[in-house]
């Protein structure tokens, strides 16, 4: 992918900043963020994150304000254009999914249908 193109999974200025902040406190500046998508959750589907010391052979990789997430090629055939953001409001905070190919999610928001 050339520095010119959009990657194919977006992470917001919100999402990278709390990536790093997550970073800080594990103390382990080699850890990546893993966006996956799994068969379960109330929709069908279900995005999950988690922290990453390796890239594999198959992910797609995306840098942004000095974090790197990882998404395996399986995960991205349903999160092709979606962006990732953190998002902070009176119920709580968390990281979302705002994604494009998905025709209903769950209340949770992080369970959806394709």
């Amino acid at each position: 992918m050339n520095d010119d193109q959009a990657p194919p999974v977006g992470l917001s200025e919100n999402a990278a900043n709390r990536v790093a902040e997550l970073i800080k406190a594990q103390n382990n500046p080699d850890l990546m963020l893993r966006l996956s998508v799994s068969g379960g959750g109330c929709s069908g589907f279900q995005y999950g994150f988690d922290f990453d010391q390796k890239a594999k052979d198959d992910d797609i990789i995306v840098k942004r304000g000095g974090v790197t997430m990882l998404v395996d090629s399986m995960s991205l055939l349903y999160v092709m254009g979606a962006e990732v953001d953190y998002v902070e409001d009176l119920v709580g905070a968390s990281f979302q999914v705002v994604n494009p190919n998905a025709t209903s999610s769950c209340g949770c928001g992080s369970s959806f249908a394709i």
